[in-house]
């Protein structure tokens, strides 16, 4: 399962299933296999940051920065557990637990303002200046019954995130994500 020239076996497939909590099918994993294994352009068994770039839309993600820290180096399994989240058989709290890794950037399991701010700065770039976006968020966490000295715990987050409607979480299928992949 390591290399591109290898096949997937039965095992390998069962394997990679119960991995992936059976959020894709057999067929499915074949698939995200075979585009893994052309990203692997070594052959090395990982897809490395410098793999993950070569993808055009990857690359021009304002996030491509925080999903490279989570996707670098990973292996095929990894990669399909993480794929998971955009699988339509993923429930509302996997696909949140995805977005809430994305913000907490140093992995401690709780998201501060400083993690918020960052992804503001990432998705919002030069178009708003520091103090604009610290007022926008310091604006928003004071409507959600936050302050800036708050942290965001994964459970906090998934309270506030369902509330709101599924189609403005992750909306992207696989096959949209396998897409911009190719």
């Amino acid at each position: 399962m390591g290399t591109a020239s290898s096949m997937l076996t039965q095992y390998d497939l069962e394997e990679v299933q119960l991995h992936c909590h059976n959020l894709f099918s057999q067929q499915e994993i074949v698939s995200l296999y075979q585009r893994f294994c052309q990203l692997d352009r070594n052959a090395k068994g990982f897809i490395s940051a410098d793999e993950f770039l070569s993808v055009p839309e990857f690359a021009m993600n304002p996030l491509s920065q925080r999903l490279l820290e989570m996707l670098d180096g990973l292996n095929f399994k990894d990669f399909v557990a993480f794929l998971s989240a955009f699988s339509a058989k993923a429930n509302m709290e996997q696909k949140i637990a995805l977005i809430f890794k994305v913000y907490d950037s140093d992995g401690n399991g709780k998201i501060s303002f400083n993690d918020m701010l960052e992804v503001l700065q990432d998705l919002s770039g030069v178009f708003m200046s520091n103090e604009q976006r610290e007022k926008v968020l310091i604006q928003v966490l004071k409507e959600a019954g936050y302050t800036r000295e708050s942290y965001l715990m994964l459970d906090d987050f998934i309270k506030n995130r369902v509330k709101e409607s599924e189609d403005t979480c992750i909306s992207m299928s696989t096959n949209r994500f396998l897409e911009i992949l190719a």
